[in-house]
C-alpha cells in the first residue's frame, strides 16, 4: 500500500454487525480501502460476503457499527443521503439486470437521464465513452437479447461508470459465465483496475485475484477472517480455515 493511499480510505467499515432475525451474518466487521485500490473478497458460501457489499452500498441496513464510503455515512435515514451515496458508489450483480425491452444505449442513459438530469446528446456521448471502454463500442443500438452473457455483464459495468462512482463494488460478476466469456468480464476489470478504480469484488476467480489484487479479506462466520496483501496472505495463511480454503479453490 502506497503512502498516498494509506491517508486516503475511501471505504471505512469499523465493527459492523449484520442481523437477519437472529442470525449473525455479520459479526464485527473491519477494514479500510484506500483510494485505487482493488480488494478481493472471498470465503466460502455463507461467509456474508454478498452481504457485506449490499450494506456498503446502503441496500441493507446494519444493525451496529459504522460504515462511511467516500464522506457519506452508510445507513443514515433520509432518500437525499442514499441518492448521493448511490452516486458516488456503483455496484455490479451476478444478474445483469439489463431492461430487455431497451436498447444498450437506452440502458445505460435511462438514469443519467432520469437521476442525474443529463440532456439526451451528453448522455448518448457518456454511453458510448463507457462502452468504449469496456470494449462494446459498436454494441450501442443492440438490445440484451442479442448480447452473449459477457457482452451482457459488460454493459451492466459499463451502465454502473456512466454515473461516474468512485467506488465500484463487484459481487460474482462472473459466476454464471462460462470461461471464456469470464476471461471477457475480468479484462474489463483488470482495465479498470489499471486506471486507478477503487474496487470491492467478491470472486471465486482466486488466479485473477491474485494477479490484480492489492488486498484480500477472507471472511468466515461472518468474520474477516484473515486480510492483507494478497501475495503475503496466500503464500502464509495463518489459520486453517484459509489454508483449507486456498487449497480446495486453487
Amino acid at each position: 500500500m502506497s503512502p498516498d493511499r494509506a491517508v486516503q480510505p475511501l471505504v471505512r467499515v469499523s465493527e459492523v454487525v449484520k442481523l437477519f432475525g437472529a442470525v449473525k451474518v455479520l459479526d464485527g466487521v473491519s477494514f479500510t480501502v484506500g483510494r485505487g485500490q482493488m480488494v478481493a473478497v472471498i470465503g466460502r458460501s455463507g461467509a456474508g460476503k454478498t452481504t457485506l457489499l449490499r450494506c456498503i452500498s446502503g441496500l441493507e441496513t446494519i444493525q451496529g457499527g459504522e460504515i462511511e464510503v467516500c464522506g457519506h455515512r452508510v445507513g443514515l435515514s433520509g432518500r437525499h443521503s442514499r441518492k448521493r451515496l448511490h452516486r458516488d458508489v456503483g455496484i455490479v450483480f451476478q444478474s445483469y439486470n439489463l431492461f430487455p425491452h431497451l436498447t444498450v444505449e437506452r440502458n445505460i442513459t435511462l438514469a443519467l437521464m432520469l437521476v442525474q438530469k443529463k440532456p439526451r446528446r451528453e448522455a448518448h456521448d457518456i454511453a458510448a465513452g463507457v462502452l468504449r471502454l469496456v470494449g462494446l463500442g459498436d454494441r450501442l443500438n443492440a438490445y440484451p437479447e442479442q448480447l452473449s452473457g459477457g457482452q451482457q455483464q459488460r454493459v451492466a459495468i459499463a451502465r454502473s461508470l456512466a454515473l461516474s462512482p468512485q467506488v465500484m463494488l463487484f459481487d460474482e460478476v462472473t459466476s454464471a459465465l462460462d470461461p471464456e466469456l469470464t476471461a471477457e468480464v475480468l479484462k474489463v476489470m483488470e482495465d479498470l483496475a489499471e486506471r486507478g478504480m477503487t474496487m470491492l469484488l467478491v470472486t471465486h476467480e482466486m488466479e485473477f485475484a491474485r494477479r490484480v489484487a492489492d488486498l484480500v479479506l477472507f471472511m468466515h462466520e461472518g468474520k474477516v477472517w484473515e486480510s492483507g496483501p494478497i501475495g503475503e496472505v496466500f503464500a502464509d495463511p495463518r489459520t486453517s480455515e484459509l489454508r483449507q480454503f486456498i487449497a480446495s479453490a486453487l
